[in-house]
């Protein structure tokens, strides 16, 4: 899930990105306006990453599309409003109805189209975790807005989890979904399509900003970088990484962000150890550095801080 850095900069001069308390709840149709988001006019953007292998951009998280002999496997399926400009995208590819969707995690704008591709007979797929969430309501605390995410209904719930690991043949190519604990939320999937050497990391890795970290249904700041380096390890430098959101990556980047994250990590922990309130981390100025790259920082402060908080409780 990604946060605009615009909105977050404008709600940050209001005074109302600090903790995210006191925002209302909105349903989609106000989190859509809230981030200027439009399905009438949006365009989807297709980039080959081999043959096989394509990822589609439009609104909401990246989707990765593999086509071929087998059918079509998508890697997310954002918005039902722009289903039908994701179908033309995949036809377009020569692929025809999408046969299998793996979901990289629960979070509407990356699996809100389960309902209409469980209804149309795709096979959805995800993390035990991750199904699990979709059962019941939640809050996703963006810092800059509350979004109440209501229960999938039950013909979007994956029909196939896993738990660490599952694979997949398809299309010719060996894929690999790897859970490695808790990160961006409790159920996400890394999808490592080893034969055109690229992985889907979802929200995990965001190439668009800081990353947002649903620490209040179960997301760890430790647990992202954990899971990156868990992904690292999986891949090499000819690696095509694929973020949740933002331009198509390498290793290299990879490799940056995590570096950054263990910088950030190590700076606001320390200063949770002398007693320093969320307030005062966020005039400290942790992410310096970072930000002319990164865009605002107040979301990911916020929460990277409340996550290790919540580390420093339990251990």
């Amino acid at each position: 899930m990604n946060i605009r850095p615009k909105i977050a900069a404008g709600l940050v001069s209001l005074g109302l990105a600090a903790s995210g308390h006191g925002h209302e709840v909105m349903d989609l149709e106000q989190l859509t306006k809230t981030f200027g988001w439009d399905f009438a006019t949006a365009a989807i953007r297709t980039e080959k990453v081999s043959d096989r292998l394509h990822v589609l951009f439009g609104v909401g998280g990246n989707i990765a599309v593999s086509t071929g002999n087998n059918g079509v496997l998508v890697v997310d399926d954002q918005f039902p409003q722009i289903l039908s400009k994701v179908q033309a995208a995949i036809g377009a590819l020569g692929g025809g109805d999408i046969d299998f969707a793996i979901n990289t995690h629960w979070h509407f704008d990356h699996a809100e189209s389960n309902a209409a591709l469980g209804a149309a007979g795709t096979w959805l797929v995800s993390q035990t975790n991750a199904r699990e969430m979709m059962k019941n309501d939640h809050v996703v605390n963006l810092v800059i807005a509350k979004y109440g995410q209501k229960a999938y209904p039950e013909v979007a719930w994956p029909h196939i989890t896993y738990n660490e690991r599952m694979q997949f043949h398809f299309n010719g190519e060996t894929i690999d979904l790897v859970h490695a604990g808790p990160a961006h939320t409790t159920g996400d999937t890394a999808v490592i399509f080893r034969d055109s050497n690229a992985v889907h990391l979802g929200d995990v890795f965001n190439n668009s900003g800081y990353p947002f970290i649903d620490v209040d249904n179960g997301g760890d700041l430790t647990g992202v970088i954990g899971f990156c380096k868990a992904v690292l390890d999986e891949i090499d430098g000819n690696t095509v990484v694929i973020p949740g959101h933002g331009p198509i990556a390498t290793q290299e980047t990879l490799v940056a962000y995590v570096a950054m994250l263990e910088l950030l990590r190590g700076r606001i922990l320390g200063m949770i150890r002398e007693g320093k309130s969320l307030e005062e981390v966020i005039a400290a100025q942790p992410t310096r550095d970072f930000d002319e790259k990164q865009g605002d920082p107040a979301g990911f402060v916020n929460r990277a801080y409340t996550s290790l908080r919540l580390e420093l409780d339990r251990s």
